[in-house]
């Protein structure tokens, strides 16, 4: 699976679970378990998006998952020649 395959929709939902869990560092107590709360609550929604997907495009799901964690933590620096 290609980067250019991955719906949007999916990179935005990694991309929010990914910001509510970094908001994690140097919570205690309350806050972190309220934090805690609502990074579960995107990643959940991240992981059903992806099952979601994987079934009506006929693919596999954790390639799906990995295709995009990569893109989102990983991304492919962007080919700057292809302005010139």
């Amino acid at each position: 699976m290609t980067v250019h395959e991955i719906p949007d929709e999916l990179i935005s939902l990694e991309r929010s679970a990914e910001q509510e869990r970094a908001r994690l560092a140097g919570l205690t107590g309350d806050d972190y378990d309220a934090q805690l709360r609502r990074w579960r609550e995107a990643s959940a929604a991240f992981h059903t998006a992806v099952t979601d997907h994987a079934v009506t495009a006929k693919i596999r799901r954790y390639e799906l998952e990995q295709a995009v964690k990569k893109a989102v933590r990983h991304p492919e620096p962007k080919d700057d020649t292809a302005d010139e």
